[in-house]
């Protein structure tokens, strides 16, 4: 099956073609349950069948265990990936482990955050072993953000570790051709931004902050980033959940359950969406989509019901309308850029 791809090229270094649906290979490595290997292949091949040919991982997922899968998922294939540094992985007992009660079935592994020249250099050398390619197209710096650091203290001092160290090492692999593109893979646009406008950067990683729920990257960070020819990926186009289910009992926003004032959001969405016989989650998968800066959404997913789901969502064709109502009611920024309306 085809799909509609998009080009970045920036630079004179050479285009990279993203599938508009990638595939965000968290959930694969035993995210919050046990995902078999057989499940595993079976959800990897409903999207090579789907025709899904960017595939994002890391070594934080499943402690290793998602670069692993990916190795035999498109061992013999040709696709774009992406993978990121900032963590490095150390062997250690079941019971001391990170990620109790987060990843599942998956490596006796501790992480430690690491920045530095030579742990990002180290970082790809395990990435390189663990997915069995001889390159890895993108490297993202892995979660430089709030949610991860936990002050602004903590979060600067990683940021002034990354530019002195990790940036460096990521400007030489790109100029010795080695990856072919770098960026921050993180969950808000502020240190994306901060990146931005302090280095050379081809990509970005955003996770949860460019939906149909938030459109803050609108007022500063987006523009700079079409404006400098800097791609955009969006990851968690759902919130988490919340906009893929609808607002339902127990529905998750940011890894938590939805808050009110979320559920009473979405809720207004979803009945506009009705109104213009449009699947919620049709709407949601779409409407990062219609930024000039965004290369490819990647929702994440286990099984090939969820890969067919999402593959059905970035079919959809929204009616212009439904973007216009949105808007008129204040559930959508004046400023966002839409399909036909």
């Amino acid at each position: 099956m085809s799909m509609k791809t998009r080009t970045w090229d920036r630079g004179g270094r050479g285009a990279l073609t993203f599938t508009e649906l990638g595939f965000g290979a968290a959930p694969i490595a035993g995210l919050y349950r046990p995902v078999s290997e057989a499940e595993a292949d079976a959800t990897f091949a409903a999207a090579w069948e789907a025709g899904i040919r960017y595939y994002d991982t890391a070594p934080l997922y499943g402690l290793g265990l998602s670069e692993t899968r990916l190795n035999r998922a498109l061992r013999g294939k040709v696709a774009l990936v992406s993978s990121k540094i900032g963590r490095l992985l150390t062997p250690t007992t079941p019971e001391t482990r990170d990620g109790l009660g987060k990843w599942f079935g998956v490596p006796a592994r501790r992480e430690r955050y690491d920045y530095s020249y030579d742990g990002t250099m180290r970082s790809l050398e395990f990435s390189l072993e663990r997915t069995g390619l001889d390159r890895i197209d993108i490297l993202y710096a892995h979660d430089l953000d709030l949610f991860n650091h936990g002050t602004p203290e903590a979060l600067q001092a990683r940021l002034d570790e990354f530019m002195a160290g990790g940036y460096q090492a990521l400007l030489s692999l790109r100029d010795q051709g080695v990856i072919r593109a770098f960026g921050a893979g993180v969950n808000e646009w502020q240190p994306a931004q901060w990146l931005a406008e302090r280095g050379d950067f081809d990509i970005f990683l955003l996770a949860g902050r460019y939906t149909l729920l938030e459109q803050e990257a609108l007022t500063s960070f987006l523009p700079l980033c079409a404006s400098r020819g800097i791609g955009v990926v969006v990851g968690g186009p759902y919130n988490s959940g919340v906009l893929a289910t609808g607002a339902r009992p127990g529905a998750f926003y940011n890894y938590d359950p939805a808050q009110d004032w979320v559920l009473a959001r979405v809720a207004a969405i979803e009945a506009i969406c009705a109104a213009h016989d449009t699947r919620l989650v049709d709407a949601a998968f779409q409407f990062p989509l219609c930024h000039p800066a965004v290369l490819s959404v990647i929702p994440g997913g286990v099984g090939p019901e969820q890969v067919q789901a999402n593959a059905r969502a970035a079919a959809a064709v929204i009616p212009g309308a439904l973007w216009s109502a949105l808007k008129s009611n204040g559930l959508l920024r004046e400023d966002a850029p839409v399909g036909d309306a």
